[in-house]
Protein backbone atom coordinates (compact mmCIF):
# COMPACT_ATOMS: atom_id res chain seq x y z
CA UNK A 1 0.00 0.00 0.00
CA UNK A 2 1.41 3.35 -0.93
CA UNK A 3 0.63 7.17 0.09
CA UNK A 4 -1.34 8.50 -2.70
CA UNK A 5 -1.49 12.48 -3.00
CA UNK A 6 -4.45 12.06 -5.44
CA UNK A 7 -6.71 11.05 -2.79
CA UNK A 8 -5.52 14.61 -0.82
CA UNK A 9 -6.22 16.21 -4.01
CA UNK A 10 -9.81 14.93 -4.63
CA UNK A 11 -10.83 15.23 -1.02
CA UNK A 12 -9.00 18.35 -0.51
CA UNK A 13 -12.75 20.61 -1.71
CA UNK A 14 -14.55 18.77 1.07
CA UNK A 15 -12.02 19.50 3.82
CA UNK A 16 -11.36 23.27 3.14
CA UNK A 17 -15.36 23.40 3.48
CA UNK A 18 -15.17 21.88 6.89
CA UNK A 19 -12.18 23.93 7.44
CA UNK A 20 -14.59 26.83 6.74
CA UNK A 21 -17.18 26.37 8.86
CA UNK A 22 -14.56 25.09 11.73
CA UNK A 23 -13.36 28.68 11.37
CA UNK A 24 -17.06 30.15 11.85
CA UNK A 25 -17.89 28.22 14.75
CA UNK A 26 -14.23 28.92 16.44
CA UNK A 27 -14.52 32.57 16.02
CA UNK A 28 -18.12 33.26 16.71
CA UNK A 29 -17.56 31.30 19.75
CA UNK A 30 -14.82 32.91 21.03
CA UNK A 31 -16.40 36.13 20.22
CA UNK A 32 -19.13 35.03 23.02
CA UNK A 33 -16.42 33.34 25.30
CA UNK A 34 -14.77 36.81 25.39
CA UNK A 35 -17.79 38.25 26.36
CA UNK A 36 -18.81 35.96 29.05
CA UNK A 37 -15.70 35.92 30.05
CA UNK A 38 -14.85 39.45 30.67
CA UNK A 39 -18.41 39.75 32.49
CA UNK A 40 -17.77 36.74 34.68
CA UNK A 41 -14.35 37.24 35.15
CA UNK A 42 -15.11 40.80 36.56
CA UNK A 43 -17.86 39.57 38.56
CA UNK A 44 -15.44 37.44 40.55
CA UNK A 45 -12.81 40.44 41.47
CA UNK A 46 -15.81 42.55 42.34
CA UNK A 47 -15.93 43.98 45.78
CA UNK A 48 -11.95 43.08 46.01
CA UNK A 49 -9.73 45.91 47.12
CA UNK A 50 -7.21 45.08 44.73
CA UNK A 51 -9.86 46.51 42.23
CA UNK A 52 -10.38 49.90 43.93
CA UNK A 53 -11.78 51.06 46.96
CA UNK A 54 -13.56 48.24 49.24
CA UNK A 55 -17.89 48.49 49.20
CA UNK A 56 -20.10 49.50 51.37
CA UNK A 57 -23.78 48.83 52.37
CA UNK A 58 -25.77 47.42 49.21
CA UNK A 59 -22.70 47.72 47.36
CA UNK A 60 -21.69 44.47 49.49
CA UNK A 61 -24.65 42.32 48.46
CA UNK A 62 -24.38 43.06 44.84
CA UNK A 63 -20.65 42.27 44.44
CA UNK A 64 -21.47 39.23 47.15
CA UNK A 65 -23.95 38.02 44.06
CA UNK A 66 -21.65 38.79 40.83
CA UNK A 67 -18.84 36.65 42.90
CA UNK A 68 -21.15 34.03 43.51
CA UNK A 69 -23.12 33.54 40.40
CA UNK A 70 -19.24 34.13 38.57
CA UNK A 71 -18.14 31.23 40.42
CA UNK A 72 -21.00 28.92 40.27
CA UNK A 73 -20.80 29.42 36.44
CA UNK A 74 -17.11 28.92 35.65
CA UNK A 75 -16.84 25.76 38.28
CA UNK A 76 -19.78 24.18 36.51
CA UNK A 77 -18.31 24.85 32.93
CA UNK A 78 -15.24 23.77 34.15
CA UNK A 79 -15.63 20.93 36.00
CA UNK A 80 -18.12 18.88 32.90
CA UNK A 81 -16.39 17.79 29.62
CA UNK A 82 -16.89 20.13 26.65
CA UNK A 83 -18.89 17.04 25.16
CA UNK A 84 -21.57 16.60 27.71
CA UNK A 85 -22.12 20.61 27.67
CA UNK A 86 -22.68 20.15 23.50
CA UNK A 87 -25.01 17.06 24.14
CA UNK A 88 -26.87 18.68 26.71
CA UNK A 89 -27.22 21.86 24.38
CA UNK A 90 -28.22 19.95 21.73
CA UNK A 91 -30.37 17.45 23.00
CA UNK A 92 -31.71 17.92 26.53
CA UNK A 93 -31.91 21.83 25.73
CA UNK A 94 -35.66 21.24 24.23
CA UNK A 95 -36.84 18.70 26.78
CA UNK A 96 -35.65 21.43 29.21
CA UNK A 97 -37.74 23.84 28.24
CA UNK A 98 -40.49 21.51 27.63
CA UNK A 99 -40.09 21.04 31.34
CA UNK A 100 -39.28 24.28 32.64
CA UNK A 101 -41.81 26.38 30.60
CA UNK A 102 -43.95 23.77 29.12
CA UNK A 103 -42.85 25.66 25.33
CA UNK A 104 -42.13 22.53 23.02
CA UNK A 105 -40.55 22.14 19.87
CA UNK A 106 -37.33 24.82 20.64
CA UNK A 107 -34.40 23.03 19.04
CA UNK A 108 -31.14 24.29 18.18
CA UNK A 109 -29.63 23.62 14.95
CA UNK A 110 -26.16 21.53 15.05
CA UNK A 111 -23.74 25.07 14.06
CA UNK A 112 -25.43 26.89 16.86
CA UNK A 113 -25.55 24.61 19.14
CA UNK A 114 -21.65 24.37 18.77
CA UNK A 115 -21.13 28.23 18.67
CA UNK A 116 -22.81 28.17 22.24
CA UNK A 117 -21.17 25.11 23.23
CA UNK A 118 -18.05 26.89 22.35
CA UNK A 119 -18.64 30.38 23.88
CA UNK A 120 -20.13 29.03 27.36
CA UNK A 121 -17.15 26.95 27.78
CA UNK A 122 -14.47 29.24 26.71
CA UNK A 123 -16.11 31.90 28.52
CA UNK A 124 -15.30 29.67 31.69
CA UNK A 125 -11.66 29.25 31.13
CA UNK A 126 -11.82 33.26 29.81
CA UNK A 127 -12.74 34.15 33.31
CA UNK A 128 -10.05 33.12 34.65
CA UNK A 129 -7.71 34.59 32.91
CA UNK A 130 -9.11 37.91 32.99
CA UNK A 131 -9.45 37.52 37.17
CA UNK A 132 -5.94 36.50 37.22
CA UNK A 133 -4.77 39.06 35.30
CA UNK A 134 -6.52 42.15 36.40
CA UNK A 135 -5.44 40.35 40.61
CA UNK A 136 -1.73 40.78 39.38
CA UNK A 137 -1.81 44.40 39.16
CA UNK A 138 0.04 45.64 41.26
CA UNK A 139 -2.07 47.56 44.14
CA UNK A 140 0.38 50.29 43.93
CA UNK A 141 -0.66 51.48 41.06
CA UNK A 142 -4.29 51.19 41.76
CA UNK A 143 -3.92 53.37 44.90
CA UNK A 144 -2.15 56.14 43.13
CA UNK A 145 -5.09 56.05 40.54
CA UNK A 146 -7.78 56.54 43.55
CA UNK A 147 -5.82 58.99 44.85
CA UNK A 148 -6.12 61.13 42.01
CA UNK A 149 -9.38 61.31 42.35
CA UNK A 150 -10.45 59.30 39.40
CA UNK A 151 -13.58 57.69 39.50
CA UNK A 152 -13.93 53.27 39.31
CA UNK A 153 -14.56 53.49 35.74
CA UNK A 154 -11.50 55.76 34.49
CA UNK A 155 -9.58 52.83 37.22
CA UNK A 156 -10.48 50.30 34.96
CA UNK A 157 -10.02 51.98 31.70
CA UNK A 158 -7.27 53.76 32.47
CA UNK A 159 -5.35 51.48 35.09
CA UNK A 160 -6.29 48.24 35.37
CA UNK A 161 -7.59 47.05 31.63
CA UNK A 162 -4.65 48.03 29.62
CA UNK A 163 -2.31 46.32 31.91
CA UNK A 164 -4.16 43.37 32.70
CA UNK A 165 -4.96 43.41 29.16
CA UNK A 166 -1.28 43.13 27.51
CA UNK A 167 -0.82 39.92 30.48
CA UNK A 168 -3.50 38.25 29.20
CA UNK A 169 -2.81 37.46 25.92
CA UNK A 170 -0.57 34.71 25.93
CA UNK A 171 -2.64 32.72 27.97
CA UNK A 172 -5.48 33.88 25.35
CA UNK A 173 -3.90 32.58 22.66
CA UNK A 174 -3.53 29.43 24.14
CA UNK A 175 -7.00 29.35 24.98
CA UNK A 176 -8.05 29.75 21.54
CA UNK A 177 -6.12 27.27 20.18
CA UNK A 178 -7.27 24.34 22.30
CA UNK A 179 -11.08 25.91 21.04
CA UNK A 180 -10.25 25.61 17.11
CA UNK A 181 -9.25 21.90 18.07
CA UNK A 182 -12.09 21.53 20.65
CA UNK A 183 -14.67 22.15 17.28
CA UNK A 184 -14.00 18.07 16.59
CA UNK A 185 -15.40 17.27 19.11
CA UNK A 186 -19.06 18.12 18.00
CA UNK A 187 -18.66 15.19 15.09
CA UNK A 188 -21.00 13.62 17.85
CA UNK A 189 -24.22 16.08 16.74
CA UNK A 190 -23.54 15.79 13.42
CA UNK A 191 -21.50 19.09 12.54
CA UNK A 192 -20.07 19.07 9.22
CA UNK A 193 -16.77 20.25 10.30
CA UNK A 194 -13.72 19.27 9.54
CA UNK A 195 -13.40 16.40 11.26
CA UNK A 196 -16.71 15.12 10.30
CA UNK A 197 -15.59 15.73 6.57
CA UNK A 198 -12.47 13.72 6.72
CA UNK A 199 -15.04 10.87 8.65
CA UNK A 200 -17.19 10.73 6.00
CA UNK A 201 -14.55 11.05 3.07
CA UNK A 202 -12.75 8.40 4.76
CA UNK A 203 -15.72 5.96 5.02
CA UNK A 204 -16.43 6.59 1.49
CA UNK A 205 -12.94 5.68 0.11
CA UNK A 206 -10.95 3.61 3.10
CA UNK A 207 -7.92 5.48 2.52
CA UNK A 208 -7.72 6.25 6.12
CA UNK A 209 -3.89 7.54 6.22
CA UNK A 210 -3.97 9.98 3.53
CA UNK A 211 -7.39 11.93 4.84
CA UNK A 212 -6.38 11.70 8.94
CA UNK A 213 -2.54 13.13 7.38
CA UNK A 214 -4.66 16.13 5.50
CA UNK A 215 -6.83 16.40 8.63
CA UNK A 216 -4.33 16.97 10.74
CA UNK A 217 -2.13 18.83 8.32
CA UNK A 218 -5.25 21.43 7.99
CA UNK A 219 -5.64 21.72 11.89
CA UNK A 220 -1.55 22.41 11.99
CA UNK A 221 -1.95 25.30 9.89
CA UNK A 222 -4.98 26.75 11.25
CA UNK A 223 -3.37 26.73 14.99
CA UNK A 224 -0.19 28.15 13.82
CA UNK A 225 -1.74 30.97 11.69
CA UNK A 226 -3.58 32.05 15.39
CA UNK A 227 -0.38 31.86 16.77
CA UNK A 228 1.30 33.99 14.76
CA UNK A 229 -1.62 35.92 14.57
CA UNK A 230 -1.03 35.85 18.36
CA UNK A 231 2.25 36.89 18.78
CA UNK A 232 2.13 39.45 16.27
CA UNK A 233 -0.61 41.20 18.63
CA UNK A 234 1.88 40.83 21.70
CA UNK A 235 5.03 42.70 19.75
CA UNK A 236 2.55 45.14 18.76
CA UNK A 237 1.76 45.47 22.51
CA UNK A 238 5.50 45.25 23.61
CA UNK A 239 4.67 42.29 25.97
CA UNK A 240 8.10 41.00 27.67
Amino acid sequence: MTFEFDIIIDALPALLEGAKLTWYITLLGLLGGMTLGVLAGLGRTAGTRQVGIAASGIHIAINRTLQTVSFAYVELIRGTPIIVQAMFIYFAMPMLFEVLFEVRGVRLDAVTAAVITIAINAGAYIAEIVRGSVLSINKGLIEAGLATGITRFQLYANIVGPLALRRMIPPLGNQFIISLKDTSLFIVIGVGELTRQGQEIMASNFRALEIWSAVAVIYLIMTSILAFALKFFERKMRII
